[in-house]
């Protein structure tokens, strides 16, 4: 369905705001457009009814702006501002804010907060840490201590209620099954609930008389957390102010939907520290018995929301394709908190060893053949770290530039990332990296100490001499994201730290890639199948 109002063009205007912007980006959701100033940010709610919220009246929508700016500068009242008309003073005429003229629409009115501080962000650079954890817990712990519970919003902790939320998830979501959602894992998860449902319904009426139950926050995720260096605090912006049902309920269940998003970005290490901390702060043991529960929860319900965007024929086409890749991973993830992944032991291939040894040619056409993705240092270093072309030429000494200690050290974390994050999905994934850093490969077999995967290492040898020939003839002629030389050749042989030999004898494939592609590949095939992967 199109929403899209006529007056859209008019808040792109920068002649339409009070103060002076240069632009007007816009950003929607399923539910909202957001126009950002150089200084500000208006949100204008879409007139849309998906049974869970109604927007489809002006009435209704400055309802839920008013409500919106009330209920979220519970937790960020030096964001939240006003709210405010939009008026039409004549033929395609508006003012923001006027007073003379008939209301088109009211639009909330927010500070723009650091936009290098948004958590989404802060997690693709590579610099969410635990001190990023401690700020939020510090907001967020005594935020539940204080925020309203009993009578009402106790009603939102029974059980009938929580089944209530799930199944209407299930309900809505029915019309996507095999066109968008597997329907056998639907079933699946579907069937955890009830079980979980039956077996743990005196956890859930403790819940309710240990005060567990909370006017929380409702939409708890990276998109609505933002950092501000300056100030050594932290925003958790948009709560759910169209619902009560959805914003009133279990701590555990707010706490779910971050926990859930950080395993989605492959940070399952970091959802561990959360919620440990969050449980010791707020003295609240059972937590960890509900996580799982309510990590599944969430998990659907940015299924179901991922499904909503795909069929919105008012957003962009390749956004649509990504909202139903996005639906499908979330099921995926909804489906190993329900416990079906029991069993399923992804592989981490790991194709290591120094510059000009044939690793990445090899890593890519095993990919291939396994139907894998393949994550290249090369590649992940310059466009996901740097954010410059993969084929910008940066021929520079060994630990400077691009090779600074920082750049490897994000491109190393980014890479272990996007591995977890594949395991996390039940999927295989190759990385291709030099892997000299002996912490570098420990921090890689964490995953595999945590039960996410299991790691190989498929460490690629060539003699010197023809290494030496290959990065000559690559540095002359270009090509590939490359640009290590033969110095740097030397510098990864001088600096690498050999495994230990428990490591090397589980976990370790030695392989000679002097043959042709097609003899390298038929050889790694029968190397791992000797060692029984």
């Amino acid at each position: 369905m199109n929403t899209t109002p006529q007056f859209i063009d008019v808040l792109l205007d920068p002649s339409l705001y009070p103060e002076p912007t240069a632009s007007v980006e816009l950003v929607q959701t399923h539910i909202s457009w957001v126009f950002i100033t150089d200084t500000h940010a208006y949100k204008i709610k879409k007139p849309v009814d998906f049974g869970f919220l109604d927007f489809t009246t002006l009435e209704k929508r400055r309802h839920f702006v008013e409500e919106e700016l009330r209920l979220n500068r519970r937790l960020c009242p030096e964001i939240y501002l006003d709210c405010v008309p939009l008026v039409q003073t004549g033929a395609n005429r508006f003012s923001l804010g006027g007073k003379d003229g008939r209301v088109v629409e009211w639009v909330l009115k927010m500070a723009k907060m650091p936009q290098e501080g948004m958590m989404q962000g802060l997690i693709q650079r590579e610099e969410l840490d635990t001190h990023h954890m401690d700020l939020l817990m510090g907001r967020l712990v005594p935020f539940y201590d204080s925020a309203a519970t009993g009578g009402r919003v106790d009603e939102y902790g029974a059980p009938g209620m929580i089944k209530f939320n799930i199944e209407e998830n299930f309900e809505q979501t029915a019309h996507f099954l095999d066109t968008i959602l597997d329907r056998e894992k639907y079933e699946f998860i579907r069937a955890y609930n009830k079980t979980f449902f039956h077996e743990n319904m005196g956890l859930f009426a403790r819940r309710i008389t240990r005060h567990r139950i909370r006017e929380g926050h409702g939409d708890l995720y990276s998109a609505n957390i933002c950092f501000d260096r300056e100030k050594d605090s932290v925003y958790c912006f948009d709560c759910i102010e169209f619902n009560e049902r959805f914003r009133c309920g279990d701590v555990a269940c707010d706490l779910g939907f971050l926990a859930m998003d950080l395993d989605f970005h492959g940070l399952p290490w970091m959802e561990q520290y959360l919620v440990e901390g969050f449980r010791t702060a707020s003295n609240d043991d059972e937590l960890i018995c509900l996580m799982d529960f309510y990590k599944c929860y969430r998990a659907y319900v940015r299924a179901k929301i991922s499904c909503f965007m795909a069929a919105d024929s008012g957003i962009p086409g390749d956004c649509r394709e990504r909202a139903k890749a996005d639906a499908r991973d979330y099921l995926m993830l909804a489906y190993r908190y329900a416990g079906g992944m029991k069993g399923v032991v992804p592989i981490v291939y790991c194709f290591m060893g120094f510059s000009g040894t044939g690793k990445s040619s090899l890593a890519r056409d095993f990919s291939k053949k396994m139907g894998i993705k393949t994550f290249n240092s090369d590649i992940v270093r310059k466009e996901v770290v740097l954010g410059i072309p993969k084929d910008e030429r940066h021929q520079e000494p060994f630990g400077q530039g691009i090779y600074s200690e920082d750049v490897s050290r994000r491109t190393y974390a980014s890479l272990r990332r996007h591995a977890a994050r594949e395991a996390m999905l039940g999927r295989s994934v190759a990385l291709d990296a030099t892997y000299t850093d002996h912490e570098e490969r420990k921090r890689l077999l964490e995953l595999e100490a945590q039960g996410i995967c299991r790691v190989i290492f498929i460490h690629c040898e060539l003699d010197e001499d023809t290494v030496m020939k290959r990065l000559e003839k690559r540095m002359k002629e270009g090509g590939g994201p490359s640009d290590a030389s033969y110095e740097i050749y030397l510098e990864q042989k001088k600096r690498f730290v050999p495994f230990d030999q428990d490591t090397f004898h589980h976990r370790v494939v030695v392989m000679d890639t002097r043959g042709s592609r097609a003899e390298n590949l038929e050889a790694l095939s029968r190397l791992l199948e000797a060692k029984g992967i």
